[in-house]
């Protein structure tokens, strides 16, 4: 029995991987390495950890963490603070929470009538 496979697979040869790291190191993302050696920015990540390369966690460094916190205390929503920085919302909770700020239930805001 043949299973259909989504996509094909891409082998990438230790040369291309000693690339892949190389490029890492010097800045790229896991998303330009992807689309770069036409394999999932998992693959790329897989690639790393096997030749233990850290991966970069992408998030809000201390100048920009100082102003989320500002906009989060304002009433902005964690999206919309992520939005604003290219970040998830997911690290913006994990930045806000390790400075130690109270993080809002979720669920939708009150609305203020004028």
């Amino acid at each position: 029995m043949v299973r259909a496979v989504g996509m094909t697979q891409t082998f990438l040869s230790p040369a291309r991987v000693d690339e892949l790291v190389a490029l890492y190191q010097a800045g790229a993302t896991l998303v330009e390495l992807g689309e770069r050696f036409s394999v999932h920015r998992r693959t790329v990540a897989a690639h790393l950890v096997r030749r233990s390369v850290p991966i970069r966690r992408r998030g809000l460094n201390e100048a920009r963490l100082a102003e989320a916190v500002e906009l989060y205390a304002g009433g902005l929503t964690l999206m919309e603070v992520g939005l604003r920085f290219g970040v998830s919302q997911q690290a913006v909770r994990r930045a806000l929470a390790a400075e130690g700020v109270t993080i809002r239930p979720g669920g939708r805001r009150a609305r203020i009538s004028a």
